[in-house]
Order: C-alpha cells, then structure tokens, then sequence
C-alpha cells in the first residue's frame, strides 16, 4: 500500500471516530421537565421511602460563624 493511500485511509478514519463522537455527544438543553404523578422536580424511585425524620444541627450555626472568624485579616 502506498504512503499516500494510507495516509487517506488514516484521515479518513481519524475523521470518522470525531463525526460519531461528536454525534452521540449528549449534551444538557434547556428543557422543561413534566412530572408525572405529582411527584416534584426531580422524583425519587417508589421505593426509597424517607422513613427517618432529619433533626438539624443546631452547632452548625456556630461552627460556620467560628470558621468565618478565621478568615477575617486583623489590622
């Protein structure tokens, strides 16, 4: 085979894998999503059941106002 000929072959190639890359490239688009069932914006599967009840963490309060007291420059 020539040089020539191979060097086609291998762009041609090379040109192929890209176009079909590029062409099952999904991207994210601006759309709309419908619920189904009233379930909300992003539904959880049927059987994950959230049975426990999340109390907060009242020293989370203070632990982000003693990190923001760090980062604070002292003249």
């Amino acid at each position: 085979m020539k040089l020539e000929m191979a060097r086609g072959l291998f762009i041609f190639g090379a040109l192929a894998v890209a176009t079909v890359a590029v062409a099952a490239l999904e991207q994210p688009s601006t759309r709309i999503l419908i619920t189904q069932h009233g379930e909300g914006y992003c539904p959880l599967p049927r059987v994950a059941k959230n049975l426990v009840n999340v109390q907060p963490d009242h020293d989370l309060l203070l632990f982000m106002y003693s990190l923001a007291q760090g980062t604070w420059i002292k003249n």
